[in-house]
Parts: C-alpha cells; sequence; structure tokens
C-alpha cells in the first residue's frame, strides 16, 4: 500500500465524515429499536396475551423483511459509486428501477405475511396466541410494501451522503406511533379496541406516512432535484434489475443468516425455561443497543468506499475502510468496557429477580467479549459493499454462522448441558470467525486495488 496507516490530514479527513454520516444513521437505528420497545410497551399494558401475539407477529414481520431491506441495501453503494464518477444522470433511472423492485419485494412480503400465519399452529405456538398473531400480520401487511419503497428512498439519499432523513423520519414516526398504537389498541372514543390488530394497523400507517413524506421530501427539495427523480416513469428493465438483484441478494441473505442466528438462539435457549429466556432477552437486548454504533459506521463506510471507487481513488478507498476500522475499534472498546464495567447495573434497570439479573449479568460479560468481533465483522461488511463485493462474503457468513456458530453453541449448551453460557460461546466463536473470513476478504480486495487512480 502506498500510504501508512498514519494521521495524516486525509485519513484525518476521513476519520470525520463517517461521524457525520453515521450519527444520523445510528440515531435512525435508535428510532426503530424504540418502535419496539413502543409496541411491546402497549401491549404489555393491554395484558399478556396481546404482548405474547405482537412478539410473534413481529418476528413474523422482521426476520423476512431482512432479506427485501439486506437487499435493497445495494442501491446505497451504486448511487455512491455514480456520484463518486461524476455520473449523476443515471441515478434517478437507476432508482427508479430499485423502486420496481422494491415493489415486487413488497408484494411478496405482503403474500407471505397473509400465507404464514396459517402454519403458526405447526410451530407449536399456544392456540390462544394464534389468533391476536394472525391479526397483527394481517393488519401490519397492509404496510409493508411502503416500508420496502421508503428503503429503497432511504438508500438513494444515504448514498447521495445524505443522511439526516433517516433520523428524521424515523423519529417522527415514532411520535406517531405511540399515541396511534395505544388508541387503536384500547379503543378510545368512535375507535374500538381492537387489541393486537390494532397495533399492526398503527404500524402500517405509520409505514405508508413516513414513505409518502419522504417521496414528498425527494420531490421538492433543491438537493435533489438535478436528479428529476420523479420526472419519467421507465417500465420495468430487467438487466437492471438483475444487477440490483445480483449485488443485492446476496447481502440479503447475509443478513438473514446472521439475524437467523441469534432469533434461533433465542428459540432454543427458550426450550431450557423462563428465567434464561428472560436473562437471554435482557442481555441480547442490551448488545442490540450497542451494536448500533457499529451498524450506522458500516453504513457510513459503504458510502464512503463507494464514493471513492467510483471515482477512481484506489487510495481514497484504502483510507476510507481504515477510517473505518479505526473508529469502530473505538466504538467497541467503549462499548466492552461499558459492559465490563456496568453489567449488573445495567441489568437493574431490565428487572429485580435476582435469579434473571445474575444470569444476565453474566451473559453481558460474553456480550463485552464479542464486541470487537461483531465490531469488525460488520465494518467489513460494509466496506466490502461498497466496492460490490457481496457474494464471497455471503458464503463466508453462512460458513461462520451456520456452519461453526450454531453446531458449536448448540453442542455445549444443550449437549453437554453449559445452558445460556453455552450458546453465547457459539455467539462469539461464529462472529469471530465471521470477522477472520471477511477481513481476510476485504485485506484481498483493497489489495487488488491500484495505487492512485483506479482505471
Amino acid at each position: 500500500m502506498s500510504e501508512p496507516f498514519l494521521p495524516t490530514r486525509r485519513f484525518g479527513q476521513e476519520l470525520r465524515a463517517p461521524f457525520t454520516l453515521a450519527l444520523p444513521l445510528v440515531l435512525g437505528h435508535v428510532s426503530t429499536g424504540l418502535i419496539n420497545f413502543v409496541d411491546n410497551v402497549i401491549a404489555g399494558h393491554h395484558g399478556t396475551r396481546t404482548l405474547a401475539s405482537v412478539t410473534v407477529g413481529t418476528a413474523l414481520l422482521w426476520l423476512p423483511m431482512m432479506v427485501p431491506i439486506g437487499t435493497l441495501i445495494a442501491l446505497t453503494a451504486s448511487i455512491s459509486q455514480l456520484d463518486g464518477a461524476g455520473r449523476r444522470e443515471a441515478i434517478g433511472p437507476l432508482f427508479r428501477q430499485a423502486l420496481w423492485l422494491g415493489l415486487g419485494l413488497g408484494l411478496a412480503m405482503f403474500a407471505f405475511l397473509s400465507l404464514v400465519p396459517l402454519a403458526l399452529p405447526g410451530f407449536g405456538i399456544a392456540p390462544d396466541i394464534v389468533p391476536g398473531a394472525t391479526a397483527f400480520a394481517h393488519a401490519v401487511r397492509w404496510g409493508v410494501p411502503a416500508l420496502v419503497l421508503f428503503f429503497c428512498m432511504r438508500y438513494l439519499s444515504e448514498g447521495m451522503h445524505w443522511t439526516l432523513p433517516t433520523m428524521v423520519l424515523g423519529f417522527a414516526g415514532l411520535a406517531v406511533l405511540a399515541p396511534l398504537g395505544w388508541a387503536l389498541t384500547f379503543g378510545i372514543g368512535p375507535l374500538p379496541e381492537l387489541g393486537a390488530a390494532g397495533l399492526g394497523a398503527a404500524s402500517a400507517t405509520v409505514m405508508w406516512l413516513q414513505a409518502l413524506a419522504f417521496a414528498l421530501y425527494l420531490a421538492r427539495s433543491r438537493r435533489f432535484a438535478p436528479l428529476g427523480l420523479f420526472a419519467r416513469l421507465e417500465p420495468p428493465d430487467r438487466r437492471e434489475i438483475g444487477r440490483l438483484l445480483a449485488t443485492g441478494l446476496p447481502i440479503g441473505v447475509t443478513v438473514l443468516m446472521e439475524g437467523g442466528l441469534f432469533i434461533a438462539t433465542a428459540l432454543l435457549i427458550a426450550r431450557l425455561g423462563e428465567v434464561p429466556a428472560a436473562a437471554h432477552q435482557i442481555a441480547i437486548n442490551v448488545s442490540a443497543l450497542c451494536f448500533m454504533l457499529p451498524m450506522g459506521l458500516a453504513e457510513a463506510t459503504t458510502v464512503r468506499v463507494g464514493h471513492a471507487l467510483g471515482a477512481g481513488d484506489g487510495d481514497g478507498v484504502r483510507r476510507a475502510a481504515r477510517a473505518g476500522y479505526a473508529i469502530v475499534l473505538g466504538t467497541q472498546a467503549a462499548s466492552a468496557t461499558l459492559l465490563l464495567a456496568g453489567h449488573e447495573a445495567i441489568v437493574a434497570v431490565y428487572t429485580s429477580d435476582a435469579a434473571v439479573a445474575a444470569l444476565a449479568s453474566s451473559l453481558l460479560l460474553y456480550a463485552a467479549a464479542f464486541q470487537f468481533p461483531d465490531g469488525i465483522q460488520v465494518m467489513s461488511a460494509g466496506a466490502l459493499r461498497g466496492l460490490k463485493d457481496t457474494r464471497v462474503p455471503m458464503f463466508l457468513a453462512v460458513l461462520a454462522y451456520w456452519g461453526l456458530g450454531m453446531p458449536l453453541g448448540a453442542g455445549l449448551g444443550l449437549g453437554l448441558g453449559w445452558g445460556p453460557p453455552g450458546m453465547w460461546a457459539g455467539l462469539i466463536a461464529g462472529l469471530s470467525v465471521a470477522a477472520l473470513l471477511l477481513g481476510l476478504r476485504l485485506a484481498h480486495s483493497l489489495r487488488r486495488l491500484p495505487s492512485g487512480p483506479v482505471t
């Protein structure tokens, strides 16, 4: 490499740029996490059965939703590369093809949420939960096409280095969901009490409001006016959509595999009883909050790497990747320190049950151990997305998570009787191997870039 890893002026600029891009993204992810929190609070106040129904219905929504959301994130790198290459005239047509792809994925999700509740009894879901979970899924499905289109617009904006709308619309949606969800769940005035279905309807309404608000913003914003995003509507282009799928679908599968690892772990731990399940839920919720920092930084790095690659700046690509690693190592060191020093105090916020608190506190020590591999693997994946290198990373992630992490966790936790600590040891192993393999893949990709301008 032509430049050493030193705090030069250019590298210093690269350190500041991800923060500017990532902060609204991190806060946007926080708003998404708070939406789940609001749903749980409202459902919990309505009743235990409603809470259980919404929990199942939410899982039916978000686990498969990882595929279209992950697939469409390929748009960020594509837009960033076109912007870096000075080919802004191509951004509008690409965005409109992404809307066609998003619409198709949204309709597929609508069909999935229409049919999958029929299979709930076969999954062993308690009969008294099935009606509420079905009602939630059937209500929220009407908002899914809007949600997918919202992500198309979000990824376009982020690819153009403008992440503020993600944060603003995220918290605006939260502000609408809380009162609307309460009103439709409990019933107010002429509004009937709908229970879990009310929360689903409120979520669908917010999804449409956010999508329409984003579309209105893009259509009227001076920042995006030169792109002519809605100037015309071409018919679907199979080749362009095929290119988006070729890059994005492996990302969707990768995100699904990682998310599926954590969900499968939760389901297996739930077989061990209420205390292990509750302790795991606390620890994984804290871990998810910590993960928002490296995830936002990784998305910002995708944009920076893609822009440098589009501009033909090989050294700029390397600086962007190195800056991402430098920052994420700092954030993960802070998270690990917080978990090590404050694990008991953190758990005390969630529960006063001594047995749950003791186990959850010990699991947070495992969470501290995987902060570094978790940050490195998501940063490596983000940089690779900026290079549009997604197919090989997909196989590497599947190998790490499901070839090693899950079998090892299940073997230690259930086979050898280690319980939740064994399952978390499997998570650490899977994330560590993913960090190693994806890091090596990125290093290989960066070495192949020429020094100076990319031709």
